[in-house]
């Protein structure tokens, strides 16, 4: 078993297409959420308008993105044939009777994160579902997606950042440990020398961005530099001023999926820890 992410663009045929989808989408979410459950892999999963040109479709899940993208096709066909009646040269449809052809597309329009972070990495869903269910435990937390879109000044900078990125993968990993209430988090190069910060986290929108910004805000410090019209650093001096611009800057979710509702970073953690408890093995 190993974690991973996708995110997954589609380009879009016209500017009004990105309005009809995002009027569109939201009631096929459900069928598309029980097929998430069937499939038992997606731990996360939100559909956003990166512009008028690009839908994303992001997803946090174990196992293999090809595997993944075939059982989508089976079972969550109809969402994916809605969307591709507005998406330039897509594949054949229905989707589920040409699954090899959605999954060759799919692959095509991959975008690969420049680092990946996870809380619980030695997890699946399917594990945390069975360990919330063995210990009767439902979810009270307050989940949300984060996608905050970063425009970089020049194609230069742009793959300036993902050098810095890639550099310090394991530092950032270690800082977002730190935080404690990051699920999934991820840095994506995009159209327009354009990055995306993608995460799913705990808490209310303003305590997640405080808790972010003594933990990590060297990092965003660092980006700032390369970025568009970013506000003032560093981050933790200017608190309510990067809360402000990460409102901004962050795009709204359509169809925020949970494979396990409400359980917290800390709640699955005591979960994982208590499964390996010397009471958890005799008992």
């Amino acid at each position: 078993m190993n974690q991973n992410h996708f995110t997954l663009s589609f380009p879009l045929k016209s500017p009004s297409d990105a309005k009809l989808l995002a009027e569109q989408l939201p009631p096929l979410m459900p069928e598309l959420f029980r097929a998430n459950d069937t499939i038992g892999t997606v731990h996360y999963s939100r559909f956003t308008v990166l512009s008028e040109k690009t839908l994303l479709f992001l997803g946090d899940f174990d196992g293999e993105f090809g595997r993944l993208m075939a059982d989508l096709a089976k079972t969550a066909g109809p969402v994916f044939d809605a969307i591709l009646l507005y998406v330039d040269n897509p594949p054949p449809t229905p989707v589920a009777a040409n699954i090899d052809a959605f999954v060759k597309w799919t692959a095509a329009h991959l975008v690969h994160a420049v680092n990946l972070y996870t809380a619980y990495p030695d997890a699946s869903a399917k594990k945390i579902k069975a360990l919330a269910s063995a210990a009767d435990i439902t979810g009270v937390s307050e989940l949300h997606p984060f996608l905050v879109i970063l425009p970089i000044k020049s194609y230069f900078h742009f793959i300036a950042v993902q050098l810095i990125l890639r550099a310090r993968g394991s530092g950032t990993t270690k800082d977002l440990d730190k935080v404690g209430t990051p699920h999934f988090a991820q840095f994506v190069p995009l159209e327009n020398n354009q990055i995306g910060f993608f995460t799913v986290y705990d808490g209310s929108f303003d305590k997640y961005i405080a808790d972010f910004t003594k933990n990590i805000g060297e990092v965003f410090d660092l980006i700032f530099k390369f970025t568009k019209n970013p506000p003032p650093s560093p981050c933790r001096k200017y608190l309510q001023e990067f809360i402000d611009f990460a409102s901004g800057a962050n795009r709204d979710p359509i169809g925020f999926y949970q494979a396990y509702p409400g359980l917290s970073v800390q709640d699955i953690h005591a979960l994982i820890a208590d499964s390996k408890s010397p009471s958890a093995a005799t008992g």
